[in-house]
């Protein structure tokens, strides 16, 4: 009982550290980021995080770590947020994969995303356009 207990104190505490951006994972992100995000693009945070997005892709060019795909920055530069038809291209590029927008690398498929999760992702990462 006690080891468990401890178990889900570590957890928490784990969880509560990359939340607030104590991670080191995040630490690229830090200088660079935005404000504090809207609740729904703090969702969408919370969801690129909850899957597989990071694999490939950083949050900035300069993050640490090569990147397969664009950073979200470089993304958010490319793609107007104004626009209802770029979120519902983005949406649908996300869950049916793509390529040759970026480079001879494809995205590859997501289908078992909800598509109000993936705009709830996209429009966090069109929120980081300057």
């Amino acid at each position: 009982m006690k080891k468990t207990i401890l178990f889900l104190l570590i957890c928490s505490g784990v969880i509560l550290a990359c939340n607030s951006g104590g991670s080191a994972a995040k630490s690229d992100s830090a200088a660079a980021a935005p404000a504090a995000p809207a609740a729904a693009d703090s969702k969408g945070l919370e969801l690129i995080g909850a899957s597989d997005c990071t694999t490939c892709h950083r949050l900035h060019k300069e993050a640490a770590g090569a990147s397969i795909g664009p950073s979200y920055s470089e993304v958010a530069a490319k793609y107007s947020p104004a626009a209802d038809t770029t979120v519902d291209r983005l949406v649908h590029k996300i869950i049916a994969g793509g390529n040759g927008v970026w480079g001879t690398v494809p995205m590859t498929p997501h289908p078992a995303l909800a598509p109000a999760d993936v705009k709830d992702m996209v429009t966090y990462i069109l929120s980081l356009k300057n």
